[in-house]
């Protein structure tokens, strides 16, 4: 018995505190923001929930509600400076209401959690004048006059930023006239307004003076209708009476075509009649022609092209003849300067061969091979030199004594300067780039200062 009446505390116990936990789940309406805080194991101070629910751990935990109801806020602005230094009212309404983004929520929840709507006003008014004068501050009073729209945008760029600061957003802005302490505004109505009397003006006279030239053309299309009318019905009248006239040319044609062609037809009966004898007449001379044609042909073109064909065949024998002729020529000339080219051959390989034997009796030397082949030609170049002077005709010479007292006469001068115009052997030597062997190179001195270093014979 004691133990069901625990057990039924027991299930009494859960079942309490089941209830107690379900208790604790909170959800959160839709123009709510449900602010969970008190637990110090959360990233954030608090957290924030929009249109969910969350549970809420009891004792460690607790909750508050912030409404998302739109605030109106009325911002009279009085005495605000212009970018001219010029003194506006600028009467205003802002409409605000807390954000719903994650950061927005976070920074009301820190902010505005706990104040009333009055106070979270009072905050928004003074951040919405200071943000206020300074739009004002930055723009004419033509713009904030006429150019509405970038007003708006301009206050809402600079508000928003400032209400995001504290979980705030800006939902509308009215401004209603704008007003000024000198009447500038004023004037610049003023002027519109003048302005906009004077352009009605000039649609007026525009649209005067388009009613007067209306008139003017009616009148000139009344006065050109007029005289088409009139002219048409003269041209009607001529043109009744060409065709008047067309009518009797046309019967008038009419009997000179019928008499034309009456006429016609006899002369072409006439000259059809002549005509078929014209055609026999010529049938028969036709005839004629082809028979004399015909003899012609047998007479003269046989023999021609028998002619032709002769002086052809000649032509062709005589071109195939010179045909044969110019090839044997051809091959002849190829024979002879083949067996030119092989002599050749035969005669510069033997010359090759000579010289490489040359070389080899040089001892591999090949300037003393071309020594050796110089000295061979020496008696030729020997015999050019004495040819050089030999054939000079010298019939008289007459020579002036210079008187130098060197003991030489004036003609054996001449003589010697007559032999040294010959080029000596070693000088022709030395310009084609050889040296003379030493026995035959010697000077006269060389040969002397020899003959003295010979020792005496006894």
């Amino acid at each position: 018995m004691g133990i069901l009446f625990f057990g039924v505390i027991g299930v009494i116990v859960l079942v309490f505190l089941f209830m107690a936990l379900i208790n604790r789940y909170r959800r959160c309406p839709s123009d709510k923001i449900l602010v969970i805080y008190g637990n110090k194991g959360m990233s954030r101070s608090a957290k924030c929930v929009h249109g969910g629910g969350a549970f809420v751990w009891p004792i460690i935990e607790d909750y508050a509600y912030m409404s998302l109801t739109p605030i109106s806020i009325d911002a009279n602005l009085t005495n605000a400076l212009s970018r001219q230094n010029i003194r506006v009212d600028v009467p205003c309404r802002f409409t605000v209401g807390i954000s719903t983004e994650p950061e927005s929520m976070l920074a009301a929840a820190e902010r505005l959690l706990g104040l009333s709507a009055q106070q979270i006003q009072e905050l928004a008014r003074d951040i919405l004048f200071g943000q206020l004068r300074l739009v004002i501050a930055t723009m004419s009073i033509e713009e904030l006059n006429s150019d509405r729209d970038k007003f708006l945008e301009a206050i809402s760029a600079n508000v928003e930023v400032e209400l995001k600061k504290i979980g705030l957003r800006l939902i509308n802005v009215n401004v209603t006239d704008i007003k000024d302490e000198s009447g500038y505004i004023e004037a610049l109505g003023q002027e519109a307004a003048a302005k906009a009397i004077n352009e009605a003006k000039v649609r007026v006279a525009e649209q005067e003076k388009i009613g007067e030239i209306g008139k003017a053309e009616a009148v000139r299309e009344t006065r050109i209708r007029t005289a088409e009318a009139n002219a048409e019905a003269v041209r009607g009248e001529n043109e009744a009476k060409i065709d008047i006239a067309n009518s009797e040319a046309n019967r008038r044609e009419k009997e000179a075509e019928a008499q034309r062609k009456a006429t016609a037809a006899e002369k072409v009966a006439q000259a059809k009649a002549l005509e078929e004898a014209y055609a026999a007449e010529q049938k028969a001379e036709e005839a004629r022609a082809d028979r004399e044609r015909s003899t012609q042909t047998a007479n003269v073109i046989v023999a021609q092209e028998i002619e032709k064909k002769r002086l052809v065949i000649s032509a062709e024998a005589e071109a195939e003849q010179k045909r044969v002729n110019a090839k044997g020529e051809a091959d002849a000339i190829f024979a002879k300067m083949e067996a030119e080219a092989k002599g050749l051959f035969e005669i510069l390989t033997k010359q090759a061969s000579g010289y490489d034997k040359m070389i080899q009796a040089a001892g591999g030397d090949a300037t003393k091979a071309y020594t050796l082949l110089l000295l061979e030609k020496l008696p030729e170049l020997v015999k050019t030199q004495v040819e050089a002077i030999k054939g000079i005709n010298i019939d008289k010479v007459t020579v002036w004594d210079n008187g130098s007292g060197d003991g030489k006469t004036s003609t054996a001068n001449f003589l010697s300067g007559l032999m040294k115009s010959v080029p000596p052997l070693a000088e022709l030597f030395d310009q084609a780039g050889m040296a003379l062997p030493e026995y035959l190179a010697k000077k006269k001195d060389d040969a002397a200062e020899d003959t003295a270093n010979q020792p005496a014979k006894d």
